[in-house]
Parts: C-alpha cells; sequence; structure tokens
C-alpha cells in the first residue's frame, strides 16, 4: 500500500502546481506583489540582525534603497548592512525587471483586453431595464440621441466596427454581435430590457430579430423598421408591436409640421423635458376595480390628488379627450396620463390593484400578470 501511495504521489504533485499555475495566471499581479513583499521582508529582517535597528527604521531604509530615493542612512552602516543593502537593491531591480516582464507578457497575450471584455459582460448582466437598439445606422443614430435626451439607458448590438466606435464615442454602450442570433439577445439582456428597436438597414435582418425575440420573450415590446409595405405587413406577423416605415414617418411629421406646427412644437418640447406620458391600463377583473368602478373622476380627484393631468381615456376603439368630471372608470379601460415621474409614480399608487398594465415609450410594465419569455 505505502508502495503505491508513493507512485500516486507524483501525479498528486503535478495536479497541485498545475492548479497553483492556473492561480498565478488568473491572477497575473500576485508573483510581483510576493516578490516585492519578500524583498522588502527579507531586507528588514536583515537589516534587524546585522544593525540591531527597531522594525519601523528597518522598514524605512528597506523603502528609501529599493525606491533609490536615498534621504540618507538611519545610522552608520557595518560591513553585513552594507551587503544587506546590495542584495536589497539587487532584489529591487529582479523585481522591476520581472514586472516589466510580467506587464509586457499580459499585454501582448491580450489579458487586458480579455479583462475589459470580462468587465464589460459583468455590466451587461447589471443592466435593466434598458433599450436594446439593434443597429446603429443613420436610423439608429437618431433613436440613440432621442433616447439619450430622455435619460434611458441604451444598449447598441452592432457589428460593423466603424458604428461600433461612433456609438461608442457618443457614450453608448455597444455589443458587437450579430443581432439576429439567440444567444446575441439573450446576452444583451433581451429578459430585463424595455423594449427592443430593430433598425437595422435590411428588412430580412429586422425579420429575424423580432422572430428571434418573441420567440425569446413573448411580451416584450418590439420596436421595428420597415421599408416597404410589405415588410410592414412581414413583422407585423412575426410579432412586431409597432413597424415604422422612416419614409412614412418622416412624411407625416411633415404633413403635420405644415397644418399642426404647434403640436409638433410641443412634442419636441416633451420630449426636452422631464415630463412624461403614459397609458394605465386598468384591469378587467371587477374585484380589482372595486374601489374605482362607478365613481365619477370628480370624485376620485386623480389629478388633484397625485398632479398628473388625465388627457384622455380609450375604451375599445373609441377615445375620449379631455374627460369630463362626471365620467366615470371601468374595467379595460386605457388611461393616458403627462406628468413628471413624481407624478406619475403618485397616480399609479392611487390606482393601486386596479392597474394592469403600464406603457410608456420605453416599454410595456405587466403589473397583474405573471411575466413570460
Amino acid at each position: 500500500m505505502n508502495e503505491a501511495r508513493r507512485q500516486r504521489m507524483p501525479g498528486r504533485l503535478k495536479a497541485g502546481q498545475r492548479r497553483r499555475h492556473l492561480q498565478l495566471l488568473a491572477r497575473p499581479w500576485l508573483l510581483p506583489i510576493m516578490a516585492l513583499t519578500a524583498v522588502i521582508l527579507g531586507g528588514a529582517i536583515g537589516y534587524r540582525i546585522t544593525e540591531g535597528w527597531d522594525w519601523g527604521d528597518c522598514l524605512w531604509m528597506v523603502l528609501i534603497t529599493i525606491s533609490t530615493i536615498g534621504y540618507g542612512e538611519v545610522e552608520p552602516l557595518s560591513q553585513a548592512g552594507r551587503l544587506v543593502t546590495v542584495l536589497t537593491i539587487a532584489g529591487g531591480l529582479l523585481v522591476v525587471q520581472l514586472t516589466i516582464q510580467r506587464v509586457l507578457g499580459l499585454s501582448q497575450s491580450g489579458y487586458f483586453r480579455q479583462l475589459r471584455e470580462i468587465r464589460f459582460r459583468r455590466m451587461l448582466r447589471r443592466m435593466h431595464d434598458h433599450v436594446i437598439l439593434c443597429g446603429y445606422g443613420r436610423i439608429g443614430k437618431e433613436i440613440g440621441e432621442q433616447l439619450l435626451l430622455e435619460n434611458v439607458q441604451v444598449l447598441v448590438v452592432e457589428m460593423d466596427p466603424k458604428r461600433q466606435r461612433a456609438a461608442q464615442e457618443r457614450g453608448l454602450q455597444v455589443l458587437q454581435a450579430d443581432a439576429t442570433l439567440d444567444e446575441t439577445l439573450l446576452e444583451a439582456g433581451l429578459d430585463r430590457c424595455r423594449s427592443l428597436v430593430a433598425a437595422l438597414p435590411s428588412n430580412a435582418a429586422n425579420l429575424y430579430v423580432v422572430l428571434s425575440a418573441r420567440g425569446l420573450r413573448k411580451n416584450c415590446r418590439l420596436i421595428a423598421r420597415a421599408d416597404s409595405d410589405e415588410a410592414a405587413s412581414k413583422l407585423e406577423l412575426a410579432g412586431a408591436s409597432v413597424v415604422v416605415s422612416p419614409y412614412v414617418a418622416g412624411g407625416r411629421v411633415m404633413a403635420a409640421t405644415a397644418l399642426r406646427p404647434i403640436a409638433v412644437d410641443f412634442m419636441d418640447l416633451l420630449a426636452g423635458s422631464d415630463c412624461e406620458i403614459e397609458e394605465f391600463r386598468l384591469s378587467r377583473d371587477p374585484l380589482l376595480m372595486s374601489h374605482l368602478s362607478h365613481r365619477s373622476l370628480a370624485e376620485l380627484a386623480l389629478d388633484r390628488r397625485s398632479g398628473a393631468m388625465l388627457l384622455a381615456i380609450r375604451e375599445n376603439s373609441t377615445l375620449t379627450a379631455n374627460p369630463s368630471g362626471s365620467m366615470t372608470l371601468a374595467p379595460g379601460q386605457m388611461l393616458v396620463v403627462m406628468g413628471s415621474q413624481d407624478q406619475l409614480t403618485a397616480f399609479r399608487t392611487i390606482l393601486g390593484d386596479a392597474l394592469d398594465t403600464v406603457e410608456t415609450m420605453g416599454g410595456v410594465a405587466h403589473l397583474n400578470e405573471p411575466a413570460s419569455g
């Protein structure tokens, strides 16, 4: 048994050595620090033995020797003390050389690049309630600018290195990957995002992104770009929540500017302010609506209690703008409300359990339904 145990020992030693080697690779700064610590402690012990100084003087002498400051000796050195000084200087030079070699080796092996990549992946895992922007072309750049004005956290998914650098220079977080792949969307935090915007230059690519995202998360708000009516219909069939054509949207804005310039200016002012417009969908459960049903808006006094402004009430296909105080709330209605974040939060608190979902520019929050996907 002893012979067999001795035969197994070399393998165990080699395995232990491999583990220690991997630990040093995982902590490349460990070896230089250990070497520097050994030089400092060795020099201090040498001065303690040869000169009989206290530990403070010993460490001070070692530090001014290694750093080449050389303020002067604590006390005149003996021959043995000078030998300790020579060895300390030699050890310090070896440590400096070891550190430089280690840094150069890490730089050549791509260690620092991998370290930045690891930190970026950790940041991705911490992102929450953000907007995933697939594509940073002309449309994607404008979308990113608008989201930055709203102080919304944005993650750009882009393959083109030039566009990636442009987004990074603008201060956006960029994931260089193929947005049409499921693993890319999962890595981008699809399960934690507010919404996903597919603004790739190809209709087919946007279709793949929408199909992948809808398959991974059923209740995610998906906004897609389309260059034609046919592409728009296919994107809607694939599960896009909203399909936007740059040409159609641009034409509508120009027409609205010609006919209703004040309304367009108001929306621009709203985008640059702390006010937001949210849609609060009421629950269809009569029990959850018990404290709101059959009560008029005058009785509820939602505007006065929250500070937010109730702009309209949508029920089925009917939209009632500027509802009167005599109007009552009913299950399934959609309330269009404008106000600051604090006012909208107070409005949400007043609704309580009667609130089903909250829809904003960034996405849809499901409150009384379990999240799927």
